[in-house]
């Protein structure tokens, strides 16, 4: 197994209005170091098939075996018998402990099983939920892993969405409204937004304020992968974009994001085969600008750390009405670029 290296002591804060929660929790708050017991959907295999990009399901999940060697670690062997996709995370967290998972490719997850002592293999995702104190929904490249949250949610079990959290605003406002009627906690969000380098930027950035623009660099498609160079704005802006005006082009986007207050962002997200953008942020201020191009070792790590503080501690680090947000301002800017003109986020609603 990977050694193991504790970050955070996640017990003993704020536990007592979750007791009640499950068994791990009651646990947890009487200070009986036992760690969550966590189910994982839709973790053992990739295939895209939103928009235009269709690929078939193969073994294999960067997210899926991330998150699963997080907690649980892995056997080295097995792992390098592995016929797929298998990232062996360094860093090791103890606040949990993957006990199900769940993958229409029912092999692959047996065998992903097997190489991180994975207890549980489950037939259906609504099983993979039940009888567990948290549950994380992977990206799988569909970007529809949001479908799998209410049978979560509604069973009260804290629920993580890996991102994006849908590829159209309506879809994201769907689930935020769920997870409002039920109460149930939950959260989505890239890990970029809690990188170290991002987190100081956020500490520096009043040094050089007040913040006047914000540009951000990253590569892939506009809404599935843009996503993480708009979350390095968010996280060190927060919420408040109302239009998006892209005057990009399809594999080249640039678009402008209008916010509420005087500081307006400049999204920038090219295709591979177009331009090779790496992921920075730089803020101009009225005292100076500052630009980063974040460190991302272990970053998956940062993100359930998060999401254990969430659960554990009632720490709320993205509001899901910012994340819905986020989503809409993606969605703006393909629809401007269809479009040509500016739209307005009430628009994609």
């Amino acid at each position: 197994m990977t050694p193991s290296t504790n970050r955070r002591t996640f017990l003993g804060r704020s536990l007592a209005g979750l007791a009640a929660a499950s068994p791990a929790l009651s646990a947890l708050a009487q200070g009986d170091a036992k760690p969550l017991r966590i189910g994982l959907v839709s973790a053992a295999s990739y295939g895209t098939n939103y928009g235009s990009n269709m690929q078939p399901r193969t073994p294999g999940s960067n997210h899926g075996t991330a998150f699963a060697t997080i907690f649980n670690g892995y056997d080295e062997e097995k792992a390098k018998a592995f016929q797929g996709t298998f990232v062996k995370a360094a860093k090791r967290l103890e606040g949990g402990r993957v006990v199900k998972i769940w993958d229409p490719d029912k092999t692959a997850a047996s065998a992903i099983a097997d190489i991180c002592g994975i207890e549980t293999v489950a037939d259906t995702p609504e099983q993979c939920v039940e009888g567990v104190d948290a549950a994380l929904l992977i990206d799988d490249g569909s970007g529809a892993q949001w479908k799998y949250a209410e049978a979560a949610l509604r069973a009260g079990v804290p629920t993580f969405c890996d991102k994006p959290l849908a590829m159209t605003a309506k879809e994201a406002a769907t689930v935020a409204e769920i997870a409002r009627e039920t109460g149930t906690k939950f959260m989505s969000a890239s890990s970029l937004r809690f990188v170290p380098d991002i987190v100081k930027l956020r500490e520096d950035a009043a040094a050089i304020g007040p913040i006047r623009l914000c540009t951000v660099t990253g590569p892939g498609d506009l809404v599935y992968y843009g996503i993480h160079a708009l979350s390095m704005a968010y996280a060190v802006l927060g919420g408040g974009v109302v239009s998006a005006h892209n005057t990009g082009r399809e594999g080249a986007h640039i678009a402008r994001l209008r916010r509420e207050d005087d500081c307006d962002i400049v999204l920038m997200v090219g295709a591979r085969e177009k331009m090779r953008a790496g992921f920075s942020i730089q803020l101009f201020g009225e005292k100076g600008n500052l630009r980063v191009e974040p460190d991302l070792k272990d970053l998956y790590a940062y993100l359930l750390e998060a999401f254990l503080d969430l659960v554990l501690r009632d720490k709320v680090s993205v509001p899901v009405e910012e994340e819905v947000e986020l989503i809409a301002a993606l969605e703006a800017g393909q629809r401007s670029l269809e479009l040509g003109r500016e739209v307005v986020l009430k628009e994609v609603f």
